[in-house]
């Protein structure tokens, strides 16, 4: 791995890693895990299943805000998914059947239909309270030998790779971002939320609220020989999944209410945003974990 784009002076912002989250299903619980496993795609696993109608269109806690309810883990060489009232599913973290052509936004891809048990897994627990159109459901597997790549105008052009994540390998936030927010919705006489909600992969501590908005690549020493390198590039929008709360999967809107109020952003035509999307610059095949040092500079627009 090349070292010429590491820094050999002081970086302008010094942080650590607090939390390292990885969502294996999209829009499904997350797991937070102490160490994780870097891809040019992002974290290992991370968005690797994506549930989908009988069209092949990607289902989210947008539509469906149960989803909130299924969990995910890791155990004995197989992803196990459990939810309230369902048997578990225990899928082969490398077992895949028939190809599957599915959409995420704007991305036609093909992929690796999951079979028939999770294909009713998901509808029994998803459907009965679902909208005609979603009652019958799949799970896909990302196919790897399929290449999604990311929006060129965040990138500057490079070439950056992802999975079923909406749009890049990574989502950056902070723990003081999410004070700063809680500090808010107590004024207003809000209950606090958690991370949680906002569905990221790193969380930075050491840093002031929202200080992942101004940052340029980010360079995670993992020992004393190799660096990881991740550049954010894109502030990420924000739908109602935030308002959902992901221990009950009800949703009420004094989350984004509140974020409009101060986090409306000019480079996204205006959106509410929390967090940065990013990209993998270097580093694949490095292990991030809990409590690695980060360094980045200012980025001046």
């Amino acid at each position: 791995m090349s070292t010429d784009s590491h820094p050999t002076t002081p970086s302008d912002v010094q942080a650590t890693i607090a939390e390292l989250w990885v969502y294996p299903i999209k829009s499904c619980a997350g797991i937070r895990v102490r160490e994780a496993e870097l891809t040019d795609t992002g974290l290992l696993y991370d968005r690797a299943w994506m549930v989908v109608d009988a069209q092949g269109e990607f289902v989210t806690q947008r539509e469906l805000p149960r989803m909130a309810l299924i969990q995910t883990a890791f155990k004995m060489g197989q992803l196990v998914v459990r939810a309230p009232g369902m048997l578990a599913l225990h899928l082969e973290l490398d077992a895949a059947e028939g190809p599957l052509k599915v959409r995420v936004w704007d991305d036609e891809v093909m992929a690796c239909d999951m079979g028939d048990v999770a294909a009713q897994w998901f509808s029994d627990f998803l459907g009965p309270d679902a909208p005609e159109g979603l009652k019958k459901l799949r799970l896909a597997r990302f196919d790897p030998e399929v290449r999604r790549v990311s929006s060129a105008k965040w990138t500057g052009g490079r070439e950056a790779v992802t999975q079923f994540a909406d749009g890049f390998s990574l989502l950056v936030t902070s723990t003081a971002s999410l004070a700063d927010l809680n500090e808010r919705l107590s004024a207003g006489g809000h209950a606090p939320v958690v991370m949680e909600r906002f569905r990221p992969n790193l969380v930075l501590a050491g840093v002031q609220a929202h200080d992942e908005d101004r940052l340029g690549a980010m360079h995670i020493a993992i020992d004393d020989n190799a660096v990881a390198v991740i550049e954010p590039v894109k502030p990420c929008s924000r739908c109602p999944i935030p308002n959902i709360d992901p221990a009950t999967a009800v949703s009420s809107p004094e989350v984004n209410d509140t974020l409009q109020t101060y986090r409306q952003d000019a480079r996204v035509n205006g959106a509410i945003t929390f967090g940065m999307n990013a990209i993998v610059l270097e580093g694949d095949a490095l292990m991030l974990r809990v409590g690695q040092s980060v360094g980045a500079d200012w980025k001046f627009e």
